[in-house]
């Protein structure tokens, strides 16, 4: 049975046929027109996409050597499921994500040693210090909340994240326009023209980061962003005295999605900024192929901050290498209340202002 190629319009999408009249490729939908050469290349070219490929190689991390974990005690809560380690001197203490009392006396055992950890460079008091400055400048925090917020307990966590590197080559295409108007004593014309872009290259990515722990949501440590990688140091057990460390519970192989979909969109939009002086820009298609991936394992390390303001409980978190910090904050429905208001007030006097000119012109 023979097969029937269709074609389809770089511009609308609609199907193509051949017009005799004019002896050239035409859209019934748009009604532009193609060279039978100008097609074919066209058609070559989408024969040559090829789909994304990015495999990582999850499998090799280092592991721990005998005696090396002698001096850590690790226990689950029994409340959210964490997994906290800390060393022999930690006997009570309460979990840093839940706030729930723990008794560390199980010794640690099982998991991926770190390759490398970005020590703490800020204490416990840089980090209420920058909670009090947090508040600041948020005229929706009720008054009361600063004064009356109280903090529980503050506590120096290292949160385990998977580094991803690879290599990366992309061919992207996009579908383009150009307006242009012009107008005679009758009528006013628009034309668009559109074309077909094509962005080809490599692009490398360092230390893309991946929180390794289900109990610290991805959004909330990604706005902790970024670490300063050029500080870590080669792991060892020593980094851990005085702070507790959250044991990934996110192995490598399930990081990878979150690492490629963070690595695609930062390659889209870095190809996309090189398409300039066109009307708009579409995608339509592009294929990404990852070269030489490579996954290690790192300690970060983050002040968590658990506080209880009106029989609520409030988590914020803190880099504690650069002091960012981040958290929801309650909001003061009365003010946000006059707010809105206000805002409603002031666009409906600028509309009535932009009428009332209209009307005198």
């Amino acid at each position: 049975m023979a097969t029937i190629q269709e074609y389809k319009c770089p511009c609308c999408g609609g199907a193509i046929a051949f017009d005799s009249t004019i002896q050239k490729m035409k859209c019934p939908y748009c009604d532009t027109e193609f060279e039978m050469e100008t097609l074919a290349g066209y058609d070559d070219e989408l024969r040559s996409e090829q789909a994304d490929d990015m495999r990582w190689e999850t499998a090799g991390q280092a592991r721990w050597e005998a005696g090396e974990t002698d001096g850590l005690r690790s226990y689950v809560c029994r409340s959210c499921g964490g997994e906290i380690v800390g060393d022999e001197n930690t006997a009570a203490t309460s979990c840093p994500f839940c706030g729930n009392p723990v008794v560390m006396m199980d010794q640690f055992s099982g998991s991926l040693r770190p390759d490398y950890v970005i020590p703490f460079k800020l204490d416990k008091r840089a980090a209420k210090e920058a909670l009090k400055k947090h508040y600041m400048g948020k005229r929706l925090l009720p008054k009361i909340f600063k004064d009356e917020n109280h903090i529980d307990e503050v506590k120096g966590v290292y949160v385990p994240f998977w580094l991803f590197d690879a290599e990366v080559n992309a061919d992207i295409r996009y579908k383009a326009s150009k307006v242009r108007s012009w107008s005679d004593s009758s009528y006013i014309y628009t034309e668009t023209s559109y074309y077909a872009v094509r962005r080809s290259g490599s692009i490398e990515f360092k230390n893309v980061p991946v929180d390794g722990s289900e109990k610290m949501a991805d959004d909330l440590m990604e706005s902790l962003e970024p670490f300063d990688f050029s500080k870590a140091v080669d792991f060892q057990t020593a980094y851990l005295a005085g702070y507790f460390a959250d044991k990934y519970d996110v192995d490598a192989g399930q990081s990878v999605e979150r690492a490629n979909e963070r690595i695609r969109k930062s390659t889209e939009d870095e190809f996309k900024s090189t398409v300039k002086g066109y009307a708009s820009v579409t995608k339509e298609a592009g294929s990404i192929q990852l070269h030489n991936g490579k996954v290690k394992y790192a300690l970060f390390p983050v002040w968590l901050l658990n506080t209880t303001w009106n029989g609520q409980k409030y988590l914020f978190a803190m880099n504690g290498q650069s002091g960012k910090m981040v958290g929801d904050l309650p909001l003061d429905k009365g003010a946000y209340r006059k707010w809105l208001f206000g805002l409603t007030g002031a666009i409906g006097a600028v509309i009535y202002v932009a009428f009332y000119l209209i009307s005198i012109l």
